[in-house]
């Protein structure tokens, strides 16, 4: 069983609530769940396949995903759409004033897909607070918990 996390965290705030993911998904009552941390621009369709799981994070960038987190949706597409339909997955995203276009526009990617989300996506606004970052790392955790 496999979570791969899917990471675009070039400010402080988005790589706050990266490790924050990181520590949900690690939990020991998760422990057969193998996590691979991945930044968006070094992930292809080999890693996509071999996970079991998909949790995805990035900052809202003028109303929309990042441009590092759309490349992995454009590279990995086509090779994996039919082989891993209905795979779960969940999303976390950090913004200054607005997440809903970014989150709107990963859903569009993801029903594309075909994943199975097993969450709410996750928005943190402005510096994270301690509870955002327990929402991510919950959210990490429910990701997990899916596979097992």
């Amino acid at each position: 069983m496999r979570l791969l996390i899917v990471h675009h965290t070039p400010s402080p705030g988005t790589e706050t609530l990266l490790e924050a993911a990181i520590a949900g998904a690690a939990h020991p009552e998760l422990a057969e769940v193998q996590v691979r941390v991945s930044p968006a621009l070094g992930t292809g369709p080999a890693a996509v396949l071999e996970a079991d799981a998909y949790l995805l994070g990035t900052p809202a960038n003028l109303g929309y995903m990042s441009g590092a987190l759309k490349h992995f949706f454009d590279t990995i597409y086509y090779p994996c759409r039919e082989a891993t339909a209905g795979r779960p997955w969940a999303v976390w995203v950090h913004g200054e004033n607005d997440t809903g276009g970014a989150i709107s526009s990963i859903e569009r990617m993801v029903t594309g897909l075909g994943w199975t989300p097993v969450a709410a996506p996750v928005s943190a606004i402005g510096p994270p607070s301690a509870a955002d970052r327990d929402a991510v790392s919950e959210l990490a955790a429910t990701v997990a918990a899916s596979l097992l």
